[in-house]
């Protein structure tokens, strides 16, 4: 079978490109590469937002729109000797799961009913607002700080979360 590779490069499929990563995979494969734009000194985490199979917006932690980048002191709390989870009111950087939420605010995109595939778990700040954007399913992968009220406002909420487990033998092309 005939395919065109990267760079225009053709040539035959190989065993290996037969095989396809499943729709979890996929997506949460794309929310790692988000997470590599964050901009936060302290922690990368991405977010995608997914409806019909179809990213409608993505999301990556980090300062607000026209703010010195978190890495370059941005953000005073980052900047700090705070211990991780400490001072979390001081830290003026955005959650993933609130810039995917707000980049599709922004540019007029619904995303309601949608999935959102999220590298770590979401916080209790980020679980509110992912209720009230009717977001029905979250999808995530590594856990931070994802409390029992946090899991509890979800299922009430209506939210479906579930973390992601890699398939065994899958290579992640992002390295991450």
């Amino acid at each position: 079978m005939k395919y065109r590779g990267p760079m225009g490069h053709s040539g035959f499929m190989s065993k290996a490109a037969d095989t396809r990563p499943d729709w979890d995979t996929y997506f949460m494969e794309i929310a790692h590469v988000a997470a590599t734009r964050s901009n936060c000194s302290r922690r990368h985490v991405g977010a995608i937002v997914v409806r019909d199979k179809r990213i409608i917006t993505t999301g990556y932690n980090g300062t607000p729109r026209g703010v010195r980048n978190c890495f370059d002191g941005g953000c005073p709390r980052c900047a700090s000797d705070s211990p991780s989870g400490n001072s979390l009111g001081d830290c003026i950087c955005a959650h993933a799961e609130e810039n995917a939420i707000v980049q599709a605010a922004y540019h007029g995109i619904s995303v309601k009913d949608a999935a959102m595939y999220v590298t770590i778990s979401p916080c209790l700040m980020c679980a509110k607002m992912i209720i009230n954007a009717g977001i029905r399913e979250v999808v995530y992968e590594g856990e931070y700080r994802f409390t029992e009220s946090t899991r509890s406002l979800l299922q009430e909420g209506g939210v479906i979360c579930r973390q992601f487990t890699r398939a065994a033998g899958f290579n992640s092309s992002t390295g991450l």
